[in-house]
């Protein structure tokens, strides 16, 4: 149970690259928003210097990654890198989309926290921000 004192959780849901896809993106925002997360979405064809940018902006608790075009290896780890070159050590990283099963270790040993593929329940996504955002 949350206080009117407790801080919202923020999060920004983007959508890197030039994957012209949305709606998952916007179905996940609107989940989050729901379940009372303050949702930051960014809308398309974001650079990675623009995500990480409105993270810092709008000091996010997490940002939601949503992926379809395959270009996952490309983006996801320079939107890490310019995370951690701003300091940018304490904002929870998760990936959507259609992200192959062999890419999933490699995008965790990058610091990703979690990688939600196509037919993910909403509520998992949600569970899964709350704990780590809660208990990091």
């Amino acid at each position: 149970m949350s206080t009117t004192s407790e801080r919202k959780i923020r999060v920004v849901v983007a959508k890197p690259g030039l994957d012209g896809h949305d709606r998952g993106a916007k179905i996940i925002a609107r989940a989050l928003r729901d379940a009372g997360m303050e949702v930051i979405y960014t809308g398309l064809h974001q650079t990675p210097e623009q995500i990480v940018e409105t993270v810092i902006q709008e000091d996010a608790d997490a940002v939601g990654l949503s992926i379809l075009s395959g270009a996952h290896m490309t983006l996801v780890p320079r939107i890490v890198e310019l995370l951690r070159a701003q300091d940018v050590d304490d904002v929870l990283v998760t990936v959507g989309g259609t992200i192959p099963a062999d890419d999933i270790p490699q995008l965790k040993a990058l610091g990703v926290s979690e990688v939600f593929t196509p037919g993910a329940p909403t509520q998992d996504i949600i569970d899964f921000i709350r704990g780590s955002v809660r208990s990091g």
